[in-house]
């Protein structure tokens, strides 16, 4: 067995602790702001289990909705997903939501017709993906071919 020993200050000593710690400490604050500017969806348990809860959910984010949902369907998270799905769930991600997480589950999706988007010159849906009574996903949607797809949050 072969024992090696080096002597090193204790000044160089604690130089390098302390540089091991301010990178941790940078490392940290980059990883915990790595997604950018993300909504942070309300995290209430059940704001997807019933109509009422799901309207109230769209109502805390500005949006006003029909009453009742105009689609509701059972939709299933591709276990491989397509390129199309990732550029979507990318949307997901940015709201802080991440549907890769139910690759292969089935989700409830209800989607509402919205009566108060700003631009009044087409038509909007709201659409909540639902699993267990929890929003884990959504989106606002124009219907017009060439329409926009953005997050919850109310533009500009």
């Amino acid at each position: 067995m072969v024992i090696m020993t080096a002597k090193v200050p204790k000044r160089r000593l604690l130089l390098i602790v302390l540089l091991l710690i301010a990178a941790a400490v940078v490392l940290a604050l980059c990883l915990r702001g790595a997604g950018g500017e993300t909504e942070k969806p309300a995290k209430t348990g059940t704001q997807g289990a019933t109509n009422e809860a799901r309207i109230a959910f769209l109502e805390s984010y500005g949006w006003q909705v029909e009453p009742e949902p105009v689609k509701t369907q059972q939709v299933t998270v591709p276990a491989d997903p397509s390129e199309v799905f990732l550029r979507y769930n990318e949307l997901q991600i940015s709201q802080g939501y991440d549907l890769l997480q139910y690759s292969g589950k089935e989700l409830t999706r209800y989607v509402y017709r919205i009566t108060n988007y700003p631009d009044e010159s087409g038509v909007y849906y709201a659409t909540l993906l639902v699993k267990d009574g929890q929003v884990v996903g959504a989106d606002v949607a124009s219907s017009a071919k060439t329409g926009v797809m953005h997050g919850l949050k109310m533009p500009e």
